[in-house]
């Protein structure tokens, strides 16, 4: 795949109590309402996703995990895999996760912000339109209702909350370079990013080491059960050049369907992807 058209704004540079410093920058990355998809999530976490053998990286999915299951890399991406979507909107490149049996797909607001055609790519292949269902700008998070879905929709459980130092993996689509799966660990909460004063920063985030890249934006956080705890909204860019430096964000699942509080933890620094 080719290299992901980014668009590049400037931004106030934020410290981590004094120890982040950089430059905020919008990546080109990467709706039902939110509030149905908080009774989703609730009923997602009980439900599990079959589908067929995805062309290529698009993996057959595993059964959704009990609450005490700790599961491989290997096995996540298999069990999430085929809910991770492709989008494209415009100019920009951005990913996906599959949030309800009717094929709803949460992302992140400004992967979609200002594009007029929303094109899907879904992991079997199954290429479609889509509408805009529901933003919010203030949380960095969307809904898309797809025109066309693959014949399996197969949705992510999504999941709770996490703690420091547990283990996470991020699915995107970075640099063009479709499912690609990282690794690390949640390296703190509720952080700020900065953004412009027209949009306000982001607050009450996750902050983990998992690399992610432009691309990368809306696409799904797992934790070690394969379930959804975040979504990928930007990342620290110290020297201003879009590079990943360690340290990523994501709003957590709770605060992007509707639910949880800001929080005023100690501030991150991060440009969208």
């Amino acid at each position: 795949m080719g290299h992901a058209p980014q668009e590049t704004g400037a931004a106030e540079a934020l410290a981590d109590r004094g120890a982040v410093a950089g430059r905020a920058r919008r990546f080109a990355v990467g709706g039902a309402a939110l509030a149905a998809l908080v009774v989703v999530a609730v009923l997602a976490y009980w439900l599990g996703g079959r589908g067929g053998q995805v062309e290529g990286a698009g993996p057959r999915p595993s059964p959704t995990p009990t609450p005490t299951t700790t599961l491989t890399v290997p096995d996540v991406f298999k069990l999430v895999g085929p809910s991770v979507v492709v989008i494209q909107a415009g100019q920009s490149l951005g990913t996906g996760v599959i949030a309800a049996d009717d094929g709803t797909i949460l992302t992140a607001h400004h992967v979609i912000d200002g594009a007029k055609d929303v094109n899907l790519t879904f992991a079997d292949g199954t290429k479609a339109k889509a509408a805009v269902s529901s933003s919010n700008p203030k949380l960095d998070v969307a809904t898309l209702k797809p025109a066309k879905l693959p014949e399996i929709v197969v949705p992510a459980t999504l999941g709770g909350g996490v703690s420091v130092g547990a283990p996470v993996v991020a699915i995107g689509n970075p640099l063009g370079l479709t499912y690609s799966v990282s690794t690390g660990v949640v390296s703190g909460l509720n952080r700020t990013a900065d953004r412009s004063k027209e949009d306000g920063d982001l607050k009450g985030l996750i902050q983990f080491d998992a690399s992610v890249n432009p691309g990368s934006s809306g696409g799904p956080l797992l934790d070690a059960r394969g379930l959804v705890v975040g979504i990928v909204v930007s990342i620290a860019d110290p020297g201003g050049d879009e590079a990943f430096a360690g340290i990523a964000f994501a709003v957590p699942i709770g605060l992007a369907l509707g639910g949880g509080t800001d929080g005023d933890g100690p501030p991150g620094d991060g440009p969208l992807i």
